[in-house]
């Protein structure tokens, strides 16, 4: 992923994702939430990532509070309005465009639900906010994997490959994570 990211850097707007994204980059809003979200949203995948160590817990608890902040407040005012942005102009027609819409209004509201929770301390509810949120930011990379997944079994033009893509990317994850929390009582 990181490396994925890396490419954009310097902004050259001929590479990548971006290569396919040509009719837009003459968008400014489109741009600017294009390099937002890319440059910040590993920020993201990271500081989640430390949210469920129970190791940083029970001994940095300040560092699970401050990545716990990170990872909330870039999601709820720097990604989620990049996102939506983005969603606009996504690929796959309107599936594709409805997948990310819905995406991000989802990734929004569990996020906001867990930050909510934690502020009542509803520990429980937090933590099951937190999972649904997470699972969503992992999109991110499963997204990338099923479309290698897809495009290797069956040939399909790259239109339908985003329409299928841009709701397998988190519709299973999310199932998972809802598995986990009626399974695992998490």
């Amino acid at each position: 992923m990181l490396i994925g990211i890396v490419r954009y850097y310097p902004m050259q707007d001929n590479i990548g994702f971006l290569q396919f994204k040509q009719a837009y980059l003459h968008i400014l809003p489109w741009k600017i939430a294009f390099y937002t979200h890319v440059f910040s949203v590993i920020l993201v995948l990271l500081a989640g990532f430390t949210q469920f160590s129970d190791q940083i817990l029970k001994e940095h608890r300040a560092v699970h509070k401050l990545m716990g902040k990170i990872y909330a407040y870039d999601i709820l005012f720097i990604n989620f309005p990049a996102a939506m942005i983005m969603a606009i102009y996504a690929n796959g027609l309107l599936p594709g465009k409805t997948a990310f819409v819905v995406l991000d209004c989802l990734w929004f509201w569990f996020t906001y639900k867990a930050v909510a929770a934690i502020k009542r301390k509803d520990i429980k509810a937090h933590k099951q906010y937190m999972l649904r949120s997470y699972a969503l930011t992992l999109s991110a990379v499963t997204l990338r994997l099923w479309k290698v997944i897809i495009s290797g079994f069956i040939i399909i033009d790259p239109v339908h490959l985003y329409m299928i893509d841009a709701w397998m990317g988190f519709v299973p994850n999310l199932l998972f994570a809802e598995w986990l929390i009626r399974t695992k009582r998490v």
